[in-house]
């Protein structure tokens, strides 16, 4: 149950990024068509951080130390830019237009995760 709510959170998420210039959801597709596609988009961008992300984090930990971690907003920029490109592949209209767009779309996901979390876990304790 736990996945399947992290999922749904991610979706809104990514749902509250296409609100981003640059990040787009497919012109006029209808609203179940739009929920198919945040769900999917959510379950691939976890599966992203899931995998690549710990090589990108073992492989890169001296840029890590060096940048003081900051780098690792352009790695969550360059994994969201990432999935967007694998949803284009997998038939999933989702785009991201390009490094910023993927940047900012990224803090926003990060962001809004972490207090939908947050209130997930105040509402359920």
């Amino acid at each position: 149950m736990g996945i399947l709510v992290h999922v749904l959170l991610t979706a809104v998420a990514v749902w509250v990024a296409t609100l981003i210039p640059g990040i787009d959801l497919g012109e006029g597709a209808s609203t179940p068509a739009k929920i198919g596609t945040l769900l999917g988009v959510a379950l691939l961008f976890g599966l992203v951080n899931a995998v690549v992300k710990p090589l990108v984090k073992f492989f890169g930990c001296l840029f890590y130390l060096v940048t003081l971690g900051l780098i690792g907003l352009v790695v969550n920029a360059l994994l969201f830019w990432l999935t967007g490109w694998l949803a284009n592949e997998l038939g999933l209209p989702f785009d991201v237009t390009g490094f910023w767009p993927a940047f900012w779309g990224a803090i926003i996901v990060a962001l809004t995760s972490w207090v939908l979390n947050l209130v997930y876990d105040r509402v359920t304790d």
